[in-house]
């Protein structure tokens, strides 16, 4: 006792700590401006296909999730401070959109102890256990430029890619976050790339999308809820459950943000997965990778904008289910695998920015397109302005000066699964070693201080798909064979 009443001296308490001061006691209450209106209130509706009501579909205000009930119809109990509700669109319905930008949410107007609100869907004509889908990562547009290079070379690309499938072939989009950069008066110019594309798209918010003039994080979204409704949510489509996250936490400073996934999502993402059957297939969107190689590749320590500080609470709620991560931001490829899960890192719709035709890691601009059959997914790398055989490219002996001796192939879509291996002059010899490496024409494309000329910072990255051989002094031909792990072989020879 007689210590504690020396540190209370010490700290600058004296007499009854009861004793409070009058200033405190006969405090005023804080401003109006400031109060959280915590009113509860009633959501409630139906979710029909021309006047029939579709049971089991999940609804939420961002904090809770129902389902309707044998008729359709859905009650919720919410409050005031709920901004959207929106469905999880079933499996079997089309995704409703507006002018390709996916709309399965209302947005709440404060008041009302009651709201009510329908939500009308069209029965799909198709099997959807058969679809595919894109993933467009970073289309990040400072400028009108930008804008015109996206509509004359990204959208025509989609439109050929779509077309390439036989009629009626099922196709969604998931904009991978940074739509814009920045410029948020950009944001109707997206809109209209993906209108023109002709395939609904979700999207996720990246951090060139946020506010940064917000107070916290919870303001961050503001501009982006306006344009593209709730940051976090999911969908259904054939025997997959889609989910997408806001993983880039804003830290009240301009432009500074960490990969992280607020507890609000991670309470109603467990919701969201008690509707999913455990061991589903679920894939996950998100801007910000959970995870990627470029700490180890660079021997540096990870940066907190370049994953998810809180990934392994992510993983656990994930654990029954096969998952797939789609995620960008990183401006290069990257893939890696383990137990259930497996994380796809995607190049750039943007390239390097706008500065050039392929990323900081060799990587072409360009697109993940994934093919669905049941619970299976097949994938590829859609290089912009490319045929959809085009998965590597081969550099001759000397192109990398540090590696004067040898030829190069940089097979930017190569995950542990793949093969790939060297023919010379007709003789097969073997695979070819593959090392952490900077790509020979990102190399000549950005490294420096004054290239490339529109975006200085660009510089080459360090990649883990680059793969090595030294050719004998009298080779003539080399071929690189790569076979994905679907089976499929690719190929690429250069003359020496």
């Amino acid at each position: 006792m007689t210590n504690r009443r020396a540190f209370l001296k010490n700290v600058g308490f004296t007499g009854s700590l009861l004793a409070m001061p009058s200033v405190f006691v006969n405090a005023k209450p804080v401003a109006k401006r400031e109060h959280i209106d915590l009113s509860i209130r009633t959501l409630k509706g139906m979710v029909h296909s021309r006047g029939k009501g579709i049971a089991n579909v999940a609804v939420t205000d961002g904090i809770n999730v129902t389902l309707t009930d044998k008729n359709g119809r859905y009650e919720l109990t919410s409050n005031i401070t709920a901004e959207f509700v929106y469905i999880s669109v079933p499996a079997g319905y089309a995704i409703p959109a507006d002018k390709g930008i996916a709309a399965f949410y209302v947005p709440l107007a404060k008041g009302n102890d009651t709201v009510k609100n329908d939500f009308a869907l069209e029965k799909l004509e198709v099997d959807d256990r058969k679809h595919n889908f894109v993933v467009w990562a970073d289309t990040q547009m400072i400028s009108k430029k930008d804008v015109e290079l996206l509509k004359s070379q990204s959208v025509p690309d989609l439109q050929a890619l779509v077309a390439s499938y036989p009629k009626n072939t099922l196709f969604h989009g998931i904009g991978c976050g940074d739509l814009v950069w920045d410029h948020f008066e950009l944001f109707e110019d997206y809109k209209q790339a993906v209108g023109m594309c002709g395939i609904p798209f979700y999207n996720v918010i990246g951090n060139h999308d946020m506010d940064n003039d917000a107070r916290t994080d919870d303001g961050s979204a503001k501009t982006f809820k306006q344009q593209f409704g709730p940051t976090y949510y999911s969908f259904n489509r054939g025997e997959i459950h889609y989910v997408v996250l806001d993983d880039v936490f804003f830290l009240g400073a301009h432009k500074k943000y960490i990969g992280y996934i607020t507890e609000n999502q991670l309470q109603w993402l467990v919701q969201d997965l008690a509707t999913v059957k455990p061991g589903s297939t679920v894939v996950v969107s998100l801007h910000i990778p959970t995870f990627t190689g470029q700490a180890k590749r660079d021997k540096k320590a990870e940066e907190l904008g370049g994953v998810v500080a809180n990934r392994e609470q992510l993983y656990k709620l994930l654990a029954p289910y096969k998952v797939h991560i789609m995620s960008g931001h990183t401006h290069f490829n990257d893939t890696w695998e383990k137990d259930n899960m497996m994380e796809h890192n995607h190049g750039t719709v943007c390239g390097a920015w706008w500065t050039g035709p392929i990323c900081g890691d060799g990587t072409p601009s360009g697109y993940g397109v994934y093919e669905v059959d049941g619970s299976e997914i097949k994938w590829y790398y859609k290089s912009t302005g490319k045929p959809k055989e085009h998965q590597l490219r081969v550099y001759a002996k000397g192109r990398l000066k540090d590696a004067p001796e040898e030829i190069c192939a940089n097979v930017w879509n190569w995950d542990s699964k793949w093969k790939v291996e060297w023919i010379e002059d007709g003789v097969a010899k073997g695979d070819m070693e593959r090392r952490v490496s900077l790509d020979p024409w990102a190399i000549e494309l950005y490294a420096g201080p004054q290239l490339p000329k529109k975006h200085k910072f660009v510089e080459p990255t360090t990649a883990d798909h680059i793969f090595f051989a030294k050719p004998s002094p009298a080779a003539k031909e080399i071929m690189v064979k790569v076979t994905d792990r679907f089976g499929n072989v690719y190929q690429e020879k250069i003359i020496l």
